[in-house]
């Protein structure tokens, strides 16, 4: 791998990590995006972020201001859904068409979007 490349995906890292650390989790959403334009493997490009962000999400959790204890007690009753529902979606994952995949994804990032800016 030559250093221009590793610029770049150190680059991308940074980038990534800024958000999540902004925003408490959203560098997912700018990581697949930029990740795209590296590997033209779509399954890959989502597992990378997955692999990327797990990380990045603990490292947030550790450093976000005013928690000192993980709020285990009001993150159970979103767990008790989130797991199943994250299971599933793994395997109907591998039978969507990654076009739809990642039309969802943007289709989330602009609902997002608009969300936050109204």
């Amino acid at each position: 791998m030559g250093t221009a490349n590793k610029w770049k995906l150190a680059s991308i890292g940074f980038a990534a990590g800024c958000i999540n650390g902004l925003l408490g989790a959203g560098g997912g959403m700018l990581l697949v995006p930029l990740l795209t334009f590296l590997d033209s493997d779509d399954a890959a490009v989502f597992m990378k972020s997955v692999a990327i962000m797990l990380p990045l999400c603990v490292v947030s959790l550790g450093i976000s201001p005013g928690y000192t204890a993980l709020p285990w007690k009001d993150a159970l009753p979103y767990l008790i859904g989130a797991i199943p529902g994250a299971l599933l979606a793994g395997v109907l994952a591998k039978k969507i068409p990654v076009k739809w995949l990642h039309r969802g994804l943007g289709i989330m990032i602009l609902w997002g979007g608009v969300r936050y800016l109204c």
